[in-house]
């Protein structure tokens, strides 16, 4: 995996299977609060609510290149966006009803990442509730419109190596129960990748088994939405029996720790997860660190925090450091709708971060106490 060269160390692209570029620019505007009050998912949402309501075409393109930018500078080289922010502030589609879509791919293609754009349906505030105002552009009426536009991004990058198109119900909060079912039949024809946020948050769980009785992943598997491309975005509330409805299917789990720990969300049970044979990968999400290097070694050492033990997983023929490796780069890439890495990246082993790291564990070396300032870029293609 880890070869010389007289650039430097190769090491396979990395992916970022989960994004939300727009959220780059709420970068240190989120990490205060008043004595008096108290914060968590839900308080930062509102902040993040009013970031997407300042939104117009020409923003969401130059916020998302300085995130696209700074992921390339950090080894990624595929990012898949988890695109919601469809229509002008108060709901009203655009003339072109996927110019924020278009604007966003725009972006990452300049930034030389490849993008897999998924497609986001969002219909509610939660069960029972209408959309809030902040919501409102993220939101469509129908199932019909979503894949109306789903079909006009495929058309338009159909020739273009360097972009899929993938679909994304939000979450079981934002898409009812009947509505999921047409979504994922259409990812199911089209082989289209099929990514959801899955138990995040305890209230979601709660919600979601006061509608239907049903925990949110069992939910999604009484539903046959379940299969190889789906992508449970998070996870961080699954128990073991919901983790393995996940394996038995094939399906990834896009872990996002930088982001999980800003936003308090908890820590997922990594061992059910690939006890259960589920497909672990990693995501940036909300951008309010770049560090694919922190995401993927937290595939490991948030574990070690969950369980209080160390080298929680001993992979069959690889070195941890190689598992996790190979969770940020081939499965992020398969789970975006890709074959594998898109290129190989540059590591400078002269770097003072290296310096009494033997060669026979270099790549450990790279993997747990390394940083994006390790790449010195992309490999030429041969």
């Amino acid at each position: 995996m880890l070869e010389r060269s007289p650039q430097g160390l190769l090491l396979p692209a990395l992916t970022t299977a989960h994004s939300h570029a727009f959220q780059r620019g709420m970068r240190g505007k989120a990490q205060r609060r008043h004595a008096s009050t108290s914060d968590d998912f839900w308080t930062w949402r509102g902040q993040m609510y009013r970031a997407a309501s300042a939104l117009d075409p020409d923003t969401i393109y130059a916020v998302s290149k300085v995130a696209f930018d700074e992921l390339a500078r950090a080894g990624v080289d595929t990012v898949g966006e988890f695109h919601y922010v469809h229509h002008a502030p108060d709901g009203t589609p655009y003339a072109n009803r996927t110019e924020l879509a278009e604007r966003v791919v725009d972006a990452a293609l300049a930034a030389g990442l490849r993008i897999s754009l998924l497609r986001t349906a969002y219909f509610r505030g939660g069960p029972g509730r209408p959309p809030e105002p902040g919501q409102r552009r993220f939101c469509d009426t129908d199932v019909d419109q979503v894949l109306s536009d789903v079909e006009r991004l495929r058309a338009l990058y159909k020739h273009n190596p360097r972009v899929r198109v993938g679909l994304a119900p939000h979450s079981v909060r934002a898409v009812p129960p009947d509505l999921l079912v047409p979504l994922a039949r259409y990812a199911e024809l089209h082989g289209l990748p099929l990514h959801m946020h899955v138990s995040e948050q305890a209230r979601e769980v709660e919600e979601c088994v006061a509608e239907t009785g049903k925990r949110p992943a069992e939910l999604l598997a009484d539903l046959g939405v379940l299969s190889s491309r789906f992508v449970a975005v998070h996870a961080t509330q699954l128990e073991p029996h919901e983790a393995r409805l996940l394996g038995e299917a094939r399906a990834f789990a896009c872990v996002c720790a930088t982001t999980e720990r800003d936003l308090g969300d908890g820590l997922p049970n990594l061992g059910a997860m690939r006890d259960a044979g589920v497909r672990l990968c990693t995501g940036i999400d909300s951008h309010v660190v770049t560090d694919p290097f922190d995401d993927l070694r937290s595939l490991e050492t948030h574990e070690r925090l969950r369980t209080r033990a160390r080298v929680t997983f001993v992979p069959e023929g690889k070195t941890p450091a190689e598992q996790l490796w190979y969770e940020a780069a081939w499965n992020g890439a398969l789970a975006s709708g890709f074959d594998g890495p898109g290129s190989r990246i540059v590591i400078d082993p002269s770097h003072p971060t290296l310096a009494l790291v033997d060669d026979d564990v270099l790549l450990d070396g790279i993997v747990f106490g390394g940083h994006p300032g390790l790449v010195t870029g992309f490999a030429p293609s041969t």
